[in-house]
Order: C-alpha cells, then structure tokens, then sequence
C-alpha cells in the first residue's frame, strides 16, 4: 500500500507546499502551516467525459418565487437583528467566539422558540446526549420538536438530513466533524474545509438553514482555513471577557443582511439574557465626585450606545512612566497625550496614565477622543466632571476637535438616557436644530475650547 504524501497548507489561503514554511509565499503570512493529506480523486476510466446539458435548470430571475416565509425568527431580538431579519432558509451562518463565551447556550436557548413551529436537529461532536439534556433542563428547555444527534461523521450528518428534512439544523462544532475517506485527522484544514462544503451543498440542495460553531485559534480568528469563511453565508463572533457579563455579538459577513449591527447580550444564571438598552447598563453603578471620568457616545454599527470611560494620572515612582489602556486603542492614548501636552500645554512626563473603559466595551472609533481629553484634563486637575455631560469627537495633532459621523442619533441617545449638556465638534452642528432637543449642545472647535467649556460645567 503506498504512502500517503504529506503537503504543508496554509490555513490562510490554502497555498500548498512540499516543506514547512514559515513565512506563506503566497499572502506572506508567518507561522500559518500546517500538515495535511491531500485528498485523492478517482480518475475516470474512460478518456470521454459524458456531455451533461443544463439548459433545463436555467431559470429567469423574475420567475423565482421568494414567498414571505423566507426568514425564521429566532426568538432572540438582538440575534434577529444582526442576522438581518433571521434565519434564511438555505443559509449556513457560522458563529466563532472563545471557549466558555456563550456559543452553544445561544443555540440551545434558541431551540425553544423554533421548536414551537419548527423540526430542529441539534448535531454535538463534543458532548452526549445527556450532557445536552443536563444544560437544557438548566436553560429552561423543553421543546419536544428538538431532536439530538451525537456524531462525527459529517456524511452520516447529510444523509440524515436528507432523509428526515428537519427544517432547521445545529452543528456543534464543525473542528469535531469528520470525513472517513480523508485520512487527516478532525479539525485539520482539509477536514473543515470538506466538511464545510458538504454541509454546504445539504443546505442548499434542501433549503435547510444551518447554524454551524466554529472555535477561534489564539489569535482569535476561526481555526481552520479562511476560504471556510467565503463558503458560509454569514460569519458571526461572539465578543466579550469571560469574568464579566456582558456579551456583544457582531457580525463579520453577511450575504442576507448589513454587517453593521451588532447584538448585546448578559451572561446570567440560567442563560443568556437580551440586552435591549446597552447605554442603562454600562453606565450602572456610575461614581459621584470623582475626576478623570467621563461619558462618551460611541456608534456600533447604526446603534449607539453611551460608554464611561475612567482616567488616572498620578505620580510615578519609575523613571519611564506606565501608560496603560483597556478597551481604548493605545495608540490612540498616547497621541491625545502628545496633543495635550504640546498644544495645550498640560505635562505627562512625570506621570502614570491608566484610561479604562467601564463594562469590558471597547472604542473602535474615534470619536471617543474627546471624551478621553477631557478625562486626562480632569484627572490632572483632580476635578470632577458634571455627570449630566457627555462628549464625542475626534481630536487631531493640531489640537482641533473633528466632525464624526451620525452626531444626531448620538445626540438623542444622550437626551434619552437624561444628559443636559453635550460638547461635541462645531462642524456636526451643520444641518441640526438644536431646538428640537432637550439637550444643551456646545460646539467647539479644538481641546483649547473644550477645556473651558469644562470649567463651565464641572461639578
């Protein structure tokens, strides 16, 4: 029996090697090789391929009938939301996130809203049936239309939907799943990117939704090659520190729907609950009287959602001062630092800087630079800030504050959650009445003006 030949693949782009690289020739990335066994094809007997004629399966766009039950509710507002409406049928959409996130106690808890009018087939490689039974009693799930499979054969799996039609489908996880005519072993880069296929195929051949999970590797993207990611319709990742409760689930690609929104959920004793009103629960549990800290409005895709974010200048006792960020680009940090001390003339150097934002959120904009100015002024002052203000912009080298996208939907979530004065760039001013608001809006045009504008209203 001849010996299988074993190839190097990157798990990036599936460039193909006879050694170990570490460096990909092909993407240039480093340290992305694994070993794998390269599948082998049948050759055909004859040397003449049998013509096949598609002509009969060629079908006008305006004679395909998209009927108004192309969507399954999930029961889950926030999961809805980023799916873009639902679940659609045909679809397979795969959900990444860290061990111990919360990915497999969102599909179960889902279970029990689709199995009120829906078959769905729960398929677990990694626990048996009465590990899955023990959580849903724990969940709150009793569907009597959820129907368990635990295997790892992933042509098994297909064949089982194919002749059972379940109208929904769960795959946890496809690194357990498995072909037995490839010899790698589960998890491998070939394995998921033929079992992801095949899957693939299933759900569209039957228009069968499927949710399939996938773990993340140390550097927190999805294990297993990246075309796995081009072949699902929808990628969705599970985000959020495991020691706190908050969770945010956003969305990477989708075909169905905008990768603007994200979803917000609390990790509590019997599952995973809806998060509704972002802004009320980070701001919960807000110190009174203290300096360095600050409100700012930050957009997440087309939802905004109000972040406090703590300051703390003090005295150093090392020769290079610490400067440390959490959940604000540090980068970022060090250039408002940079800004205030030539352009406003305010001193780090002797100083220890710690910026936090509260809740485990992090700032993936800029328009929290504003904020984070004033609460390096406030803390240096050691003066509080008025909790009723909030703050958003973004601070340039020269020290000018710059306009930042969506400043109206900004503006009324800050008047929703109670604020009465909010500073914010002049040039966003353009085309907003502020009559139409309860809200006082200031509008400065560097850190220069901001800063009495400061002294104005500080507690």
């Amino acid at each position: 029996m001849a010996k299988s030949k074993t190839v190097y693949e990157c798990e990036e782009c599936g460039y193909q090697s006879a050694k170990w690289n570490g460096r990909c020739p092909e993407c240039g990335a480093w340290n992305s090789f694994s070993e794998s066994v390269p599948v082998t094809v049948s050759k055909s007997t004859g040397r003449q391929t049998a013509q096949v004629s598609l002509s009969d399966k060629i079908v006008e766009l305006s004679e395909i009938n998209v009927d108004a039950d192309v969507r399954y509710l999930t029961g889950m507002k926030e999961l809805d939301r980023v799916l873009g409406g639902g679940l659609v049928k045909g679809s397979i959409v795969l959900l990444g996130g860290a061990p111990g996130i919360g990915k497999s106690t969102l599909l179960l808890q889902i279970c029990q809203y689709l199995g009120e009018n829906y078959s769905v087939l729960y398929v677990s490689g990694e626990e048996s049936a009465r590990q899955i039974k023990v959580r849903a009693q724990r969940l709150g799930v009793d569907t009597e239309s959820l129907y368990l499979l635990t295997v790892t054969d992933a042509e098994a799996i297909c064949s089982t939907i194919s002749q059972t039609e379940p109208d929904i489908v769960i795959i946890d996880s496809i690194q357990t799943m498995s072909i037995s005519s490839i010899t790698s072993s589960p998890g491998s880069i070939t394995q998921v990117r033929e079992c992801t296929n095949l899957f693939m195929h299933t759900a569209k051949n039957l228009e069968i939704p499927m949710i399939i999970v996938g773990h993340v590797n140390k550097d927190g993207a999805i294990a297993g090659p990246k075309v796995m990611e081009h072949i699902v319709d929808a990628v969705l990742y599970f985000e959020g520190e495991r020691n706190l409760t908050f969770r945010v689930l956003r969305t990477v690609k989708n075909r169905f729907g905008s990768t603007n929104e994200i979803g917000v959920f609390e990790m509590l004793d019997k599952g995973l609950s809806e998060v509704e009103n972002p802004s009320e629960m980070l701001l919960t549990g807000r110190p009174e009287n203290v300096s360095g800290t600050c409100i700012t409005c930050t957009m997440e895709g087309m939802r905004p959602i109000l972040t406090e974010m703590q300051v703390l200048a003090a005295k150093s006792g090392f020769a290079a001062p610490r400067r440390m960020s959490k959940g604000f680009d540090f980068n970022r940090m060090v250039i408002i630092i940079a800004v205030l001390e030539k352009r406003a003339g305010i001193y780090f150097g002797s100083l220890d800087v710690y910026l936090n934002v509260v809740g485990g959120f992090s700032l993936t904009e800029t328009a929290g630079d504003l904020a984070a100015a004033l609460c390096l002024y406030s803390s240096i002052l050691d003066k509080p800030i008025d909790p009723k203000l909030v703050a958003f912009g973004e601070v340039g080298l020269g020290g000018e504050v710059r306009a930042v996208p969506n400043a109206a939907m900004r503006i009324k979530e800050a008047e929703r959650m109670g604020f009465e004065v909010c500073i914010l760039p002049r040039q966003s001013l353009r085309g907003i009445d502020a009559k139409e608001y309860n809200i006082k809006l200031v509008g400065v045009s560097d850190i220069g003006e901001a800063f009495k504008e400061f002294k104005k209203y500080n507690s």
